[in-house]
């Protein structure tokens, strides 16, 4: 370093002190006038108590500090050689339009935030002239100083804003909510920037003088009523009503503002003070420069420079490395691990071993990345090992379930003929179905899969049919479905247990009165499968969440939380091992819709029906009486699903008559689940006398149906079975 640039700092030193000695204490006052003139003009806008008087006189307190600004400015430019100041430049042009702006006041015209904000926009080029007094220095501490006295204006600037804002609300109390807003910035800022900015550098004589002041009451006071707006307020129509205690502030605030101005124009004289120290201290370097030794500086920057351009390669190369791994290897082995898959040791870091500095922090990352690793290593294992032992668990359960369903079964073949008896047993069939599919959740969960014993396509109908069967409230449950298309085989069991959850969630969760629409159709991107309820109205964020459930595999210790509600975790898990996306959102009738979009590689065309497979059938089967005959009670056959994981359909006792009509979707089929309804045997508990057979009629060769006769043909099936059901229901005690 030369003398050339220390004798240019120590020159500007000089003339900022000198413009500084003639400039700030006139700036202050100005500052402090234009706050007072601002809050009267506020009070008067607002039909506060402001006599017209009171605004005048301090009218004329700022007319004449800003004259004497004007004065000592100029005078101070003409003393020192330099250019007007591009802020003070701002701020003599901004003072110019004052008349104008009181005018305005006067008149009420315009807006009043544009009218008070053109008197903080003054107060702003103030403190940027403050700001700009010592921008030449190169010394940090006098840098660190001059922040520190712009910060303590800026903090009472806030506080006076303060003021201001609570005048505008005048005596009804309201604000807009701009002003508001305003006032809870100001609020923030000024406590913010004192304890972070102000507090921790002052000398310990300077905090304890703030400290008197903020021990005031004045100042409690103002605490006090700064929290009470913001936590007491109320929001109305017309603004923001402030709470009785918002009447005290003025007065709180005349107490301690002038304390408050003393203190900050004290700190920016000991500024200028400690300014001039500064010049006369770099006078002094340059004597020291002049005569003292260059060389041996030069010796010393020269290894001071090389040791730390050594140090800093390393540390900039150790600082790559643990970026790397703290953002990439890490997280990645992490997965690896949860995953159960094997992590390769060469890619974490190894301890090398090295004795400087440098290398003992890189063997403590490497070890604090061993640790972790084993850590995760471990809780992979028991999670790993927990999975097995609840999938285990699950299984045995499952074939327990799997032999009640069997039993509930054979119970209904037996005793059939006893309505009231295969009403239970409806009922314990379905309770068991349920424990089953709740087994399958664990099953699901710990990581296992639910075998799929279909070897044939379901339509969706059927499919739908399946998964409504197996919730407990199933009548309420409508369905709505294509029969144009079918599900493949090795997927039936898996989609059915995920239209289950979904409909029991839907069920559960609305009006027992209400109805569930399940509803089917083709679009773009595969099958859309859609559950509609008329639940409570659910918040967005709650969607949110749901759907985050959806979307991600939970840990056990989110499952344990969320114990009493793993259905959405099962339906997740289902659709990322299915291809398929499941939404949640608000129904148009403010209930929920789930929204199932199943992948079109599930699908299959659904194969017709051919009419030479099913005219023997007819044939074989003598048709039902017509007539009288159809509208007595139907025998219920119960359809219970037996295995852990297999799912079978009941035969049809040989013994109970077979109805010979054109096809209609039947209740069971092959590899299918059990229906969600009993079907309807019609003559199974006739008279005897009635049971005799008709004459045969002839048989008739008949086409396959179409889609329009299987629809029609279903819905008198539905119809038939509730018919059926409400009488059982009327004929119990």
């Amino acid at each position: 370093m030369t003398a050339q640039p220390l004798v240019h700092q120590s020159k500007q030193l000089r003339a900022d002190v000198a413009v500084g000695e003639r400039t700030d204490v006139p700036l202050t006052r100005l500052m402090v006038e234009l706050q007072a003139e601002r809050r009267m003009t506020a009070t008067r806008w607002a039909s506060g108590s402001v006599s017209e008087k009171e605004l005048r006189e301090q009218r004329a307190a700022t007319d004449r500090a800003a004259n004497e600004f004007r004065r000592a400015a100029d005078g101070a430019l003409a003393a020192t050689g330099r250019e007007d100041d591009h802020y003070v430049a701002e701020l003599k042009h901004g003072l110019a339009d004052l008349a104008a702006f009181r005018e305005r006041a006067d008149a009420r015209s315009g807006d009043a935030d544009r009218t008070i904000g053109y008197y903080s926009d003054l107060v702003d080029h103030i403190i940027r002239v403050y700001q700009n007094e010592f921008s030449h220095a190169e010394d940090p501490e006098l840098i660190q100083e001059s922040g520190l006295v712009v910060t303590v204006f800026t903090v009472s600037e806030m506080v006076a804003r303060e003021t201001t804002i609570l005048a505008m609300a005048g005596p009804s109390r309201r604000l807009s909510p701009s002003g508001f807003a305003e006032f809870v910035n100001s609020v923030g800022s000024q406590r913010y920037q004192y304890d972070e900015w102000v507090a921790p550098y002052l000398t310990a004589e300077d905090k304890a003088a703030y400290d008197q002041v903020f021990a005031s009451d004045g100042w409690k006071t103002k605490v006090r009523i700064e929290d009470a707006v913001i936590s007491d307020h109320q929001n109305t129509a017309s603004g923001i009503e402030l709470p009785k205690e918002a009447d005290a502030w003025q007065a709180a605030y005349d107490e301690f503002a002038p304390r408050l101005a003393a203190l900050d124009a004290k700190q920016g004289r000991a500024l200028l003070v400690h300014a001039d120290a500064k010049a006369t201290q770099l006078e002094n370097e340059v004597i020291w420069l002049i005569v003292g030794n260059g060389a041996a500086v030069f010796a010393v920057a020269a290894v001071i420079v090389l040791t730390t351009r050594s140090v800093l390669r390393r540390l900039r190369g150790l600082h790559q490395r643990t970026v790397a791994i703290a953002e990439d290897t890490l997280p990645d082995v992490v997965a690896r691990l949860q995953r159960g898959q094997p992590v390769d040791d060469d890619a974490l870091p190894a301890v090398s071993g090295d004795r400087d500095e440098v290398g003992r922090i890189s063997d403590a990352f490497a070890r604090v990345v061993s640790v972790s690793v084993d850590g995760h290593a471990r809780l992979a294992a028991e999670r790993q090992g927990f999975g097995m032992f609840a999938a285990g668990i699950a299984s045995r359960t499952g074939n327990l379930v799997s032999r009640q369903l069997a039993l509930t079964d054979e119970l209904q073949d037996a005793f059939g003929h006893d309505e009231e008896l295969l009403a239970r047993l409806m009922r314990s069939d379905q309770l068991t179905v349920g424990m089953r599919r709740q087994i399958e959740n664990l099953l699901i969960l710990a990581g296992g899969e639910i075998p799929d014993p279909h070897t044939e396509p379901m339509r969706v109908a059927d499919l739908l049919r399946e998964a409504a069967a197996e919730v407990e409230d199933f009548r309420r449950i409508e369905r709505q479905s294509l029969d144009e298309i079918s599900v493949a085989p090795r997927v039936i069991s898996e989609i059915s247990h995920l239209l289950a959850e979904l409909l029991d969630n839907a069920t559960r969760f609305s009006p027992p009165q209400s109805k569930v629409v399940i509803r089917a159709e083709l679009v773009t991107d595969g099958l859309l499968v859609e559950i509609e309820d008329r639940g409570p109205r659910v918040t967005a964020a709650t969607y949110e969440e749901m759907n985050g459930r959806l979307h991600s595999a939970p840990p056990y210790s989110v499952l344990a939380e969320n114990a009493h509600r793993l259905g959405l975790f099962v339906v997740g898990h289902i659709a990322e091992q299915l291809g398929a996306t499941v939404t949640l959102r608000r129904s148009v009738y403010g209930g929920t819709s789930a929204v199932v979009i199943l992948p079109e590689e599930l699908l299959v065309p659904t194969e017709p029906v051919r009419a030479g497979k099913e005219a023997p059938r007819a044939a074989a089967t003598p048709a039902p009486a017509p007539g009288p005959l159809d509208e007595r009670k139907p025998e219920l056959v119960l359809h219970a699903k037996t295995g852990a994981a297999g799912r079978r359909t009941p035969e049809r006792s040989p013994e109970r008559p077979v109805r010979s009509r054109t096809p209609v979707p039947s209740a069971t089929r092959d590899g299918d689940a059990k229906p969600a309804l009993p079907e309807r045997i019609p003559q199974a508990h006739i008279a005897e006398q009635l049971r005799a057979p008709h004459a045969p009629e002839t048989g008739v060769h008949q086409d396959a149906a179409t889609p329009e006769e299987v629809a029609d043909a279903w819905a008198d099936y539905e119809h038939g079975t509730q018919t059926v059901e409400e009488e059982l229901r009327q004929d119990q005690p």
